[in-house]
């Protein structure tokens, strides 16, 4: 499973998000640094409003969304490249990471402190820019130095590293990241062993007060700003809003939100983000015990995407019976979706489209 990693300073409210993603009350939460010690981790559901259409077509009650991991990661303090704070510790768990969500302060709050002593979104993702970046040079030097000196004695492998490495060098000495660095697919497959923290894709995830919500703050459009220049998304949320809604029936949390102007919640909004920062679309299976979303690479062929639900159903793979599911709720049902040929069938070499809802054939003796 893929996984998102939930990073930011200290006290900027990212284990009340976390708490809010997994609707519930798992991460401590306290108003001084370092509350969280040892990392949290949780299975999330994906919110998809196609999985209720498909339970009434195949007359099931039983829904199961596709899931994401995310991990409340220990706040991160100047320095942390070389052990400051907790710093070895977060930078060997964003390490573990495919993607991040940045939690940004912009909300005042007397009883929580910040760790810089005011709240300024553009220095605190400075901040944890740099020491990202720093992490990551070291890194690239020490790779670096030992492909030179493997090159000098002839070793070809080494000697193509060499390039790339000091292109790596060169863009984090300038302050840019490398997941904005157009790298081809020989330097991506470097980049990928080394485990850089820049190369992640990012997310920031804006904490406003619950009265900024809905407004476009000086605070806010600082981040924007911000964010546009390092290629990442951006998600404004009030994290002590969402975690407050864990704690009403769906009836009520749709009511105070609209008493706020508030039409959909930034955790639903955010989990979508992570969701496509990961790289990832959504096939469907489906039949009378249970309709079930499956979250695959965007890419995946359709054996390795029958692998999913059984390592046999990849293995004995012979074919997919395939329907988009707008053809299958127009149809009503798959019986009269086959009478109206919308249903085909593909082979080994098919790619999986977002939105398909597949029937797979396999055989194992």
């Amino acid at each position: 499973m893929l996984r998102v990693g939930i990073i930011g300073l200290p006290n900027v409210g990212k284990s009340t998000l976390f708490n809010a993603l997994l609707r519930g009350h798992v991460a401590d939460v306290a108003p001084y640094p370092f509350s969280t010690l040892e990392r949290n981790v949780g299975i999330i559901a994906v919110p998809d409003e196609r999985l209720a259409p498909l339970a009434r077509v195949y007359r099931t009650s039983v829904i199961v969304p596709a899931t994401i991991e995310f991990v409340d990661i220990a706040g991160l303090v100047r320095g942390a490249h070389r052990g400051e704070g907790l710093g070895n510790q977060f930078l060997a768990h964003i390490r573990e990471m495919d993607a991040l969500v940045e939690v940004v302060r912009c909300f005042e709050a007397e009883g929580v402190a910040h760790v810089e002593g005011t709240v300024d979104p553009v220095r605190d993702m400075e901040t944890v820019e740099i020491e990202l970046a720093l992490a990551d040079l070291a890194t690239v030097e020490r790779r670096k130095e030992k492909a030179s000196r493997q090159a000098k004695v002839g070793d070809k492998a080494a000697a193509l590293e060499v390039p790339i490495l000091e292109k790596l060098e060169a863009a984090l000495n300038a302050g840019i990241p490398v997941r904005r660095l157009g790298l081809s697919e020989e330097e991506r497959a470097l980049v990928r062993q080394l485990f850089l923290l820049t190369a992640k894709p990012k997310i920031y995830a804006v904490n406003v007060s619950e009265g900024d919500l809905g407004r476009e703050t000086p605070c806010v459009a600082r981040v924007r700003e911000r964010a546009r220049a390092g290629e990442a998304e951006v998600v404004v949320l009030c994290a002590q809003l969402e975690a407050e809604l864990v704690d009403l029936t769906e009836e009520e949390a749709a009511e105070y939100m609209a008493s706020l102007g508030v039409t959909s919640t930034g955790v639903r909004e955010l989990i979508h983000a992570a969701y496509r920062q990961l790289g990832l679309i959504t096939f469907f299976t489906g039949n009378e015990k249970e309709v079930r979303a499956w979250a695959v690479r965007a890419g995946t062929k359709a054996p390795q995407a029958a692998g999913l639900i059984h390592s046999d159903m990849e293995r004995g793979f012979i074919a997919a019976e395939v329907i988009s599911f707008k053809d299958l709720i127009a149809a009503g049902s798959v019986a009269k979706a086959r009478e109206h040929g919308l249903i085909r069938l593909e082979g080994r070499e098919y790619i999986v489209r977002e939105g398909d809802v597949i029937y797979f054939r396999f055989h194992v003796s």
